[in-house]
């Protein structure tokens, strides 16, 4: 499945360069007019990210959130500034089909023990960031010491089956996947499901991750600058349902 992302910050959907908030293009004044478009489009899935949440540590886009839950009826998943279990559950309870951890995973895996056992392992998806290999935290404005690898090792052995990995150094690059990385840790953890974020140009991109058996992928820059379509969207995940 392609995930669409809308990342949310003030309220407004932008994009980021490489994570960075100084770098930022603003897409859409009224996020859930997007969400509206996607589905119509036929979108089945959107990847929601709350950048202020990611920074701040708590939810800061909850409104806006709500909004899209009402007009798309697709599955959702979202991540940014989910630290508690009270938050993962508040946000299933307002009909989130997946909650996102990121950064607590490294710094409380017992948090994430705790979600996978009370939500089970389909409702919680762990984010892995990073740079050169090694994790990145805090709304990727730090760099861990972690290796991606150790910290998936982790959390497969807390429960955890599917992962978002994205190489920061290719985010809203428009570079290109990185495929190695992503072959090399679905090849570690075969029982995993990898899901590709981080530099995605096209259709192109999108058909050679299917091939090396990376079949599920987040995007955003590529349809913001028109390289992916959504009616390619619809038509890969049409074939993949």
């Amino acid at each position: 499945m392609i995930f669409p992302a809308i990342d949310l910050k003030s309220g407004k959907s932008v994009r980021l360069y490489k994570g960075d908030f100084a770098e930022e293009t603003l897409i859409e004044k009224t996020p859930v007019l997007q969400a509206q478009k996607y589905q119509a489009a036929g979108i089945k899935c959107l990847h929601l990210v709350d950048l202020d949440g990611a920074l701040k540590g708590t939810p800061q886009n909850e409104t806006v959130i709500k909004d899209i839950r009402k007009v798309f009826t697709g599955l959702i998943e979202i991540g940014g500034g989910i630290r508690d279990l009270t938050r993962v559950k508040h946000y299933l309870d307002l009909g989130i089909n997946r909650v996102i951890i990121g950064s607590a995973a490294l710094f409380d895996p017992e948090f994430v023990i705790a979600s996978l056992k009370q939500f089970g392992t389909d409702k919680i998806v762990i984010g892995v960031d990073g740079t050169d290999e090694l994790v990145a935290v805090n709304g990727w404005l730090d760099t861990s010491d972690t290796k991606m690898e150790t910290l998936i090792s982790k959390m497969e052995q807390a429960g955890a089956r599917n992962f978002i990995v994205t190489d920061v150094q290719r985010d809203g690059t428009m570079k290109g996947p990185n495929i190695e990385l992503l072959k090399k840790l679905k090849g570690r953890f075969n029982n995993c499901n990898i899901i590709a974020s981080g530099g995605i140009r096209d259709i192109k991109d999108v058909k050679k991750l299917v091939a090396a058996d990376l079949p599920d992928m987040v995007v955003g820059k590529a349809l913001f600058e028109g390289r992916l379509t959504l009616e390619e969207i619809s038509e890969v995940n049409g074939n993949a349902g």
